[in-house]
């Protein structure tokens, strides 16, 4: 018999790439196609619904070329969470952009709506912060943009989703939206797994525009206008790429956390109590099978979007700027990165970004050392939070562009004081995805998948307790000055 093959979407920010997954874990092909960002005003992030579906459908044509279709058993999905699209009901076509996860123009609504009374209700059910990310003050925004009175919201005639349900659509007519990626709207009572009456009362959406709430492995039907996939392949699986990626790391206890660097960072570990949990962190649906899993997670604003900004300031390319951070010392300089606010744990978007410790004897290399340093001081203000509301974290599953630093994976083990495991691919929300399609389609267990071999590399610390605890005392300085503005 031929060898079962996973298809495999990753619709991410920047581009969508596709991955065929044989059932020993091993990719076989990839795929890959750009997906463009617009700013019309300063901190607007806005994207093109259509050239979302487009790079769908190219990124699937690249990666299968040269391979038979009809090998194809399941198809998994994974996708940019948070971000809100909204189109006619009838005509499918949508109605405006899509407002990215990174556009801040909420930033004033959420401001309004700040109360104590409001943010404990919030956060109590939702399981999040109010702030600008999250998609419940993005759905207010294009609802008063196209539906003021919100007469087609309620009679069905208009829908809000996210990037599943927007791609579900597509390739079928239910509107749906996987329960991890509804957990990240801010209208969820993340508990219970279902649309909360009064956080749509507050953002004024009504329920009748938003889809159904299903599984991760829904049902969620075929897949339609993929070629070469012949129309009806069963669509398995459906998680939002930090989710993905945790599930690809076989992180199925809490425990262990996975770090994705990026333009951010998340940090994401599940957790048995999620009652527990501090306000610096959100509980989000990790995925939901028989009953939704909880995880604990921190979502860093800047990460490798620090390294590009100090790259440019020093005039190297990004490349460059890490090669001269390797062979450095931040001698007591600090960067901390607060260029829009800080997210977790602080969710602050007050906060300013600076640079303090400088001297005379302050150079270039010393620049880009702290540059770098400020992504795993990040991840240490989360990690440490969790510890505090969900117990130790054991150790760190890297993935993500800069994680193929070794100098960063070998800061984030001295500054954290634990293993950190890198990831041989980064791509690991493909991957992720393609595991639990797999797993529905039943070409592997819980038990299998926990056996593969992932190809990791460890860092180890080399820093001891004294030397770890003078540069986080250094770092918190630096960020509460940076809150004080």
């Amino acid at each position: 018999m031929a060898t079962p093959l996973i298809l495999s979407i990753d619709q991410g920010t920047s581009s969508t790439k596709c991955l065929l997954v044989d059932d020993r874990g091993g990719v076989v092909a990839e795929g890959v196609a750009p997906v463009s960002e617009h700013h019309p005003r300063p901190g607007w992030v806005e994207q093109d619904a259509l050239e979302i579906l487009h790079s769908v459908r190219k990124a699937v044509g690249a990666c299968l070329e040269g391979h038979n279709a009809r090998g194809v058993v399941a198809v998994g999905l994974s996708n940019q969470r948070e971000s809100l699209v909204a189109w006619d009901a009838q005509s499918g076509e949508p109605l405006g952009p899509v407002v990215s996860w990174q556009d801040q123009r909420t930033a004033g609504s959420c401001d309004a709506l700040r109360s104590p009374e409001n943010e404990q209700l919030i956060r109590s059910r939702s399981g999040l912060p109010l702030d600008p990310m999250f998609s419940a003050v993005k759905a207010r925004w294009l609802l008063d943009a196209l539906d003021p009175a919100r007469t087609r919201s309620r009679n069905g005639a208009l829908r809000l989703g996210t990037i599943d349900s927007w791609l579900l659509s597509r390739f079928g007519d239910d509107h749906v939206i996987e329960a991890g990626n509804a957990s990240r709207t801010q209208l969820l009572d993340v508990r219970r797994a279902a649309w909360d009456a009064d956080l749509l009362r507050l953002f004024d959406v009504p329920r009748q525009a938003l889809p159904r709430i299903v599984p991760s492995v829904g049902p969620f039907g075929g897949v339609r206008g993929l070629a070469p996939l012949p129309d009806g392949l069963p669509l398995r699986a459906v998680m939002g790429d930090s989710h993905a990626a945790l599930f690809a790391h076989g992180a199925f206890t809490p425990g262990p956390v996975k770090a994705t660097y990026g333009t951010g960072s998340s940090v994401m570990g599940l957790v048995d109590r999620p009652e527990d949990l501090t306000h610096g962190v959100c509980l989000s649906i990790a995925w939901a099978l028989e009953q939704p899993v909880f995880a604990a997670e921190g979502n860093i604003r800047a990460s490798g979007a620090t390294v590009r900004w100090m790259a440019d300031i020093l005039g190297l390319s990004t490349e460059a700027m890490a090669e001269l951070a390797a062979g450095s010392a931040s001698d007591g300089v600090t960067v901390v990165p607060g260029f829009n606010g800080l997210g977790a744990p602080y969710w602050d978007r007050t906060a300013v970004g600076l640079i303090t410790g400088c001297t005379l004897a302050t150079r270039r290399e010393t620049l880009a050392r702290a540059a770098l340093e400020s992504i795993p001081h990040q991840v240490c203000d989360v990690v440490e939070s969790i510890d505090r509301s969900a117990g130790r974290v054991e150790r760190i599953h890297a993935d993500g562009g800069a994680a193929r630093n070794d100098t960063l994976m070998q800061m984030q083990a001295d500054l954290l004081g634990r293993p950190v495991l890198r990831s041989a691919t980064s791509d690991l929300s493909a991957l992720g995805a393609a595991h639990l399609a797999g797993m529905a389609a039943g070409v592997w267990t819980f038990e299998a998948l926990s056996k593969l071999d992932r190809g990791d590399r460890t860092f180890l610390p080399r820093w001891n307790a004294d030397q770890r605890e003078r540069a986080r005392e250094t770092w918190r300085k630096a960020v509460h000055r940076a809150q004080r503005g």
